[in-house]
């Protein structure tokens, strides 16, 4: 994997920056989704497309490319932004999210949207198809990796473990999963709901590589990815510590951004604010 330099950082934070813009227009125009863990996720999604991942988005069926599985489906609008700005779709078309016969729906579905690789929304089953495809990846002698964004309230769910020990008794070496750790699910903090913790030494009994990282830090995040590749024998998770809503202050930690579109206050402050981004 390439080498990266402060420019490729600072091109990554601008690019990130302007996923949250998406995000945000995106859900307003729609009056619908869910902001708060789109943004949390944004730097991780960002630097996934426009660093790490191998991938031509003109050439969909290229089977030496690199997979991405949004398995906190609920949190499309970031990872459709990405594809956007990819060159998967015109940029316009983000305007049609949750729109009735739009390719742009809440959850992702690999039969209408270009660049997805996986339907999603049914918490906890992303790592399980991520397995799948990295277990015939290996079967097939391919080198692509295979990438699982995960919730960290999926983590209460139990096809999480079984995946878990799955990937890690086939060897998966070519699965490196996330865990957008933000703290806060639908029904209030992860921790009150159902604590995962100690969710490091958890991910480690089942036999995986571990690396913790600031999720938020663009620099942490493709080192992390580095290390990952370099791993032989076993699976890499990345714990991402991040906050919800992120960069938007307001949305900032808060659980009413789960699933709530901004006003039309709360949109031009949100936009007025990522503009004195980097």
């Amino acid at each position: 994997m390439a080498d990266f330099t402060d420019e490729d950082i600072l091109r990554l934070e601008r690019k990130a920056n302007a996923i949250r813009k998406h995000v945000l227009i995106m859900i307003y125009t729609a009056r619908s989704g869910h902001p708060g863990g789109s943004l949390s996720y944004t730097d991780i999604i960002t630097a996934l497309y426009f660093k790490i991942m191998n991938h031509r988005p003109n050439d969909l069926h290229w089977a030496d490319r690199d997979r991405l599985v949004l398995s906190k489906g609920h949190a499309a609008p970031a990872y459709y932004a990405a594809l956007a700005e990819s060159g998967y779709f015109p940029m316009e078309e983000l305007a049609s999210l949750r729109k009735l016969g739009s390719r742009l729906q809440g959850h992702p579905s690999r039969s209408k949207t270009p660049g997805v690789e996986m339907s999603t929304g049914s918490l906890g089953q992303g790592l399980s198809v991520s397995n799948g495809i990295a277990l015939a990846a290996k079967l097939d002698g391919k080198g692509h990796r295979i990438y699982c964004l995960c919730g960290d309230g999926e983590m209460e769910s139990g096809q999480i473990w079984e995946a878990a020990m799955l990937a890690s008794h086939f060897k998966l070496d070519n699965v490196t999963a996330f865990v957008d750790k933000n703290g806060l699910q639908i029904d209030g903090p992860t921790e009150k709901v159902m604590s995962s913790e100690p969710l490091v030494d958890k991910w480690r009994a089942f036999g995986w590589n571990v690396i913790e990282i600031d999720g938020h830090d663009m620099r942490e995040i493709v080192t992390a990815c580095q290390r990952a590749d370099q791993v032989k024998g076993r699976p890499t998770i990345i714990i991402a510590r991040t906050i919800k809503g992120k960069g938007v202050s307001f949305m900032e930690g808060s659980l009413r951004f789960h699933g709530t579109p901004p006003n039309d206050e709360e949109l031009e402050q949100g936009l007025r604010e990522l503009e004195g981004a980097p």
